[in-house]
């Protein structure tokens, strides 16, 4: 792992990522964000990359000549009802357009590296949590783009991940009376995925139950029959 990108990096376990990425020895560590920071690691190279914006999106692909692991991190998560299609349509915006968009930018850096895309999602993704159904939505989504870019590079060399999280001491769960882990046990759980080569990584206690029968199972197992077709 010589060089990363994380997004949403300005806290929660974005800023968890950033440091555990140097912990692990990254030569450096480009580190978006949408609000001015700075970090004592001349490593760290912080972005100003609102993964919204297209604009930003570009120029920092131009910035970053080299990648070896993307990370899109960077995500959207309100208490709704389910009423508020605006709101609906600004956590696809983030959580799915956001992850495709960067992909899509950094891609030849990461088929000249033959790196690694990792996509931070959630096991709401694979079960709607309903007080945040918006969010679970696009988490869905998003897990569906992470299979469709899996299959679609394999052939090109880039590896894709997908991080199942459960409950994490981050402000969107904080106040949720359930056990939680922290952002730096997430972190350390994502790399150590990615340097494993596990396509789906569980970082924390309750997504790592699903784990024991996950190879087996019809998700993967329709995943790879799925990918099968492309050949």
């Amino acid at each position: 792992m010589h060089t990363v990108l994380i997004t949403g990096t300005n806290r929660g376990i974005g800023q968890a990522l950033v440091e555990e990425a140097l912990r692990q020895g990254a030569e450096r560590v480009y580190a978006g964000t949408r609000v001015p920071l700075t970090h004592k690691d001349s490593r760290v190279t912080y972005l100003d990359l609102d993964v919204t914006d297209q604009a930003q999106i570009e120029a920092a692909a131009k910035t970053v000549e080299s990648l070896d692991v993307l990370v899109n991190n960077a995500g959207l998560a309100a208490y709704d009802n389910l009423s508020d299609r605006a709101l609906l349509e600004q956590h696809l915006a983030v959580n799915l357009f956001g992850p495709h968009a960067l992909a899509t930018a950094f891609l030849p850096q990461l088929i000249e590296a033959r790196g690694a895309i990792v996509n931070v999602l959630s096991v709401a993704a694979l079960a709607s949590l309903p007080m945040i159904p918006a969010y679970s939505i696009s988490k869905a989504a998003a897990f569906s783009l992470t299979q469709a870019q899996r299959a679609l590079l394999a052939p090109h060399g880039v590896r894709v991940h997908a991080v199942l999280t459960g409950p994490t001491d981050t402000e969107m769960s904080r106040d949720l009376d359930v056990p939680k882990a922290s952002p730096e046990s997430v972190a350390r759980a994502i790399f150590d995925g990615v340097a494993a080569g596990d396509e789906e990584i569980f970082p924390d206690a309750l997504s790592a139950t699903l784990a024991p029968g996950w190879a087996s199972g019809a998700v993967k197992t329709l995943e790879r029959q799925n990918a099968a077709l492309l050949s």
